[in-house]
This record gives C-alpha cells, sequence and structure tokens, in this order.
C-alpha cells in the first residue's frame, strides 16, 4: 500500500513542475498566452471628444499709396500683396492681393507685411492686426523715365527706335538690365536715381548712350540723338536703272567687319555716320563700291553690276 501511494506521488511531481515552469514563463512576458495560454484581452480606450475651434474674427485693413517728397497720391499702376509675418526666418506666405488704388482687405489678428509694387519701384510696411480697424499709407520713393529719338531736329518715327535702360553696376559700362524694348513716349515707372540708357535707331549700328537721372515725384524727359541716316541698297545695270531683285548686300566697315547683311531689290538699312564698303552678290557674280553715311541724309546707294 505504501508503495502505490509513493509511485503514484513520483508520477504526479513532473506534471506539477511543468505547469508551475508555464506560470513563471507568462509571468516573465514570455508569449505564450495568458495564465493558461491564452491571449491576452485588449484594453479599451475611450478618447474625450474636444469642442471644434471657433473661427477667428477678421479685421478690416485700409491702405493707400503716395509718392515720397511731393505726398502725391498714387492712384494706377499699383499691385498691392499682403504677406503673412511668421517670424521664422523662412518664405511667407501671401495671404491677400490687390490692384486698387486704395484695397480693403479682412484680416485675421496677427502681424502682416504689406508690399506695393509701383512699376520697377516699390514699398513695404510691417502691420499689426489686432481687434480694431486699421488704417495706413505707404510711401514710394520713385519717378518716371519718357524716352524719345531724334536726328538732328527731326524726331525719329516711334516703330523706328527702342530704348534699353540699365541700373550703373561698379566699373560696368552698361550695368544691371532693368528693362530692353522700350517703346518712344513710354512712361518708365522707377526707383530715384541715376540710369544707364541706350537708344537703337533700326536693327544696325545706329545707337547713342546717355546716363539719366530720375526724381521722386517728377518725370524726367529725354531725346537721345543720333547722328545717323538709312540708305537704300540697290545693284543696277546703270546708274537710276531698276534694281536686281534677290541680291545679297553685306555692309562692311574699312576694316572688314560686318554691319549688316540684307537680301532683296532695294533694302533699306539705318547706319551711323561714317565710311562704309558694300558688297553686293547676283548671279555667282561679286560687285563691290565704297560710300559715306551722312547724318540726317537719307538716300540711296547704288552698286554698278559691272566688273573690271
Amino acid at each position: 500500500m505504501r508503495f502505490g501511494l509513493a509511485a503514484t506521488l513520483l508520477m504526479l511531481l513532473p506534471a506539477a513542475a511543468a505547469a508551475q515552469q508555464g506560470l513563471f514563463q507568462n509571468r516573465v512576458g514570455d508569449p505564450v498566452g495568458g495564465p493558461i495560454g491564452g491571449p491576452l484581452p485588449s484594453p479599451s480606450i475611450t478618447s474625450p471628444s474636444l469642442p471644434p475651434a471657433l473661427p477667428q474674427p477678421e479685421v478690416p485693413l485700409a491702405l493707400s499709396a503716395v509718392l515720397s517728397g511731393p505726398g502725391v497720391a498714387l492712384r494706377q499702376g499699383l499691385a498691392w500683396r499682403i504677406y503673412e509675418d511668421r517670424g521664422d526666418g523662412g518664405r511667407p506666405a501671401i495671404v491677400a492681393r490687390s490692384a486698387d488704388a486704395e484695397p480693403r482687405f479682412s484680416l485675421p489678428a496677427g502681424t502682416y507685411v504689406a508690399t506695393v509694387t509701383y512699376g520697377f519701384a516699390s514699398a513695404s510696411k510691417r502691420i499689426v492686426m489686432a481687434d480694431h480697424p486699421v488704417t495706413d499709407t505707404l510711401r514710394v520713393a520713385a519717378g518716371a523715365l519718357r524716352l524719345s529719338g531724334a536726328v538732328g531736329d527731326v524726331k525719329i518715327p516711334p516703330g523706328q527706335v527702342t530704348f534699353s535702360v540699365f541700373v550703373p553696376v561698379g566699373t560696368n559700362s552698361e550695368g544691371r538690365l532693368v528693362r530692353a524694348g522700350i517703346k518712344t513716349g513710354e512712361l518708365l515707372r522707377l526707383p530715384e536715381g541715376t540710369y544707364h540708357v541706350v537708344s537703337t535707331y533700326g536693327e544696325s549700328n545706329a545707337i547713342q548712350r546717355a546716363d539719366l537721372r530720375v526724381e521722386n515725384g517728377k518725370v524726367t524727359d529725354a531725346t537721345l540723338n543720333h547722328r545717323a541716316a538709312t540708305v537704300t541698297l540697290k545693284l543696277v545695270a546703270n546708274p537710276g536703272a531698276e534694281a536686281f531683285a534677290g541680291t545679297a548686300f553685306s555692309v562692311l566697315t574699312p576694316g572688314g567687319d560686318t554691319i549688316r547683311e540684307a537680301i532683296g531689290a532695294f533694302p533699306q538699312v539705318t547706319l551711323a555716320e561714317g565710311d562704309y564698303v558694300l558688297i553686293a552678290r547676283h548671279d555667282g557674280q561679286v560687285y563691290t563700291r565704297e560710300f559715306k553715311v551722312e547724318s540726317g541724309l537719307d538716300r540711296d546707294v547704288e552698286v554698278l553690276a559691272k566688273t573690271g
């Protein structure tokens, strides 16, 4: 009897040890499930509901622009932009635009930068919007430039002359280009300062240059005087005869530099006064002659189609 009880106890001891080992493994976090080997229950978490954010009230902002110095109100040609002033050194975001002379904006409370552009001139101002309307004026330091060309006392037709305006930079003879292709009589709005102007009459070498001063609140009218003329090129069998069609012309300096090339029966070329060499090519033949351009004297330049 004692022997049978002892045998039974020996059989139960390994099973109890295994159960105890499994319980210990669960306690130290081994992935064997719960105390009886099953999955652990998922916790139930309830997030509290937040009330919706209330929109910020907007505050009116009224702006206008005047010329610094004379204080003349600007009524046209304005471009307004309102930037959010983030204060972090990053690129500011545009929150509003307008092209009105006296724009009206509605903005949430905060800090902004208002800018106005008038031609190539501009001004900016930091504006703080709180709980009351704001009215402000920006002062733009600007004038204007209006250009034309002439030969002697004769005005050059508007379609035959163009202008380029540069800001002088260091020792550069021209500087940084502000704008090219400006037409006669066009009003170019610029910040106060000195500008380098290049006038081109025709499409060749008739060029004049000048340094001009633009003052606040004033229009600077300037006429650049060219010493040039327009010549009509012809290849003829005899003086005054009909010109040969399809002739290729080259206008060179006495040193051999090409100034202009043209094809036709009688193309017109505007040249600065001086001495030139004309080469005409027709039907495999080449003809040359020298000629002189005198300022203000428009005329025909004929090349005789004769060899020898």
